[in-house]
């Protein structure tokens, strides 16, 4: 559960965790091998950290160097930080 330095060089995507996600993960960051679809990431995390987690996963948001990840097919890049955010409640 450790932090991608030198991702790039190494094939490795950052994972931070927020709000009920984090809850879930019971860990704020981890990283992943770089290459991975969506659907074999969020099977990677619930391997890791279990049901909980992906009960969470099935209604978050992925952002993928800060932007919005809505191709699942496509790979996360080498070095990449990845954002496993949750629905929010607000007011």
């Amino acid at each position: 559960m450790g932090n991608a330095v030198g991702g790039a060089a190494s094939g490795v995507v950052t994972v931070r965790f927020f709000a009920g996600a984090r809850a879930a993960a019971g860990v704020s960051e981890t990283s992943v091998v770089a290459g991975l679809t969506q659907d074999d990431f969020v099977a990677e995390l619930v391997g890791r950290h279990g049901e909980r987690l992906a009960t969470v996963l099935k209604v978050a948001s992925f952002l993928v160097n800060g932007v919005a990840w809505r191709d699942g097919h496509r790979p996360l890049p080498a070095g990449a930080e990845v954002d496993v955010l949750p629905p929010f409640a607000g007011g």
